[in-house]
């Protein structure tokens, strides 16, 4: 399986995101770290912010298929809907470079990409039927994963009783 020059160049960012923070990362040491020139590097991606969003929309398609997968067994919608919510939270715990970006210095940068259109699709979170939902799902990821609950108890159950009455309210 070849992996192109793109792929390499977010593999790259990606350990250095989980080693130093998300923020704390220059375009220069990317391409260091990548193996490529920084003209390489900026063909691909124009600049930080660019490559920035081409890893978070990467990795929420990526983490969008494990949901589901997982999910897809459960025929109840709010069990799928809490379910979904609390596996995505799980997959981004499980990795080091996509926990990187909810850490205090690089909250605000996670906070402005995750609100992106392709984020929300590459969750799968389209599926609700309403992008406002959508979006506040998202927050609700995001915001368990800046401000996490004390265990997974806790976070299912705040889960089951605010989040999806609130998405699954006029759809049942």
């Amino acid at each position: 399986m070849k992996i192109d020059q793109a792929e390499r160049i977010l593999d790259a960012a990606a350990e250095l995101f989980a080693r130093d923070g998300v923020t704390a990362v220059g375009m220069g040491e990317i391409s260091r770290a990548a193996g490529c020139s920084r003209a390489t590097l900026y063909r691909y991606f124009e600049d930080r912010h660019a490559l920035h969003l081409a890893f978070v929309r990467r990795e929420a398609r990526r983490i969008g298929v494990r949901v589901a997968a997982e999910t897809a067994p459960l025929r109840d919608p709010g069990e799928r809907l809490a379910a979904a919510v609390l596996v995505a939270v799980r997959l981004v715990r499980e990795v080091p470079a996509l926990l990187a970006w909810f850490g205090a210095a690089d909250a605000g940068t996670t906070a402005e990409l995750a609100q992106s259109d392709e984020v929300i699709e590459g969750l799968g979170l389209r599926a609700v039927g309403d992008p406002d939902a959508a979006r506040w799902l998202v927050r609700v990821i995001v915001s368990l994963l800046i401000v996490p609950g004390r265990d997974d108890a806790e976070e299912r159950a705040i889960i089951e009783r605010y989040v999806v009455p609130g998405v699954l309210r006029d759809r049942t």
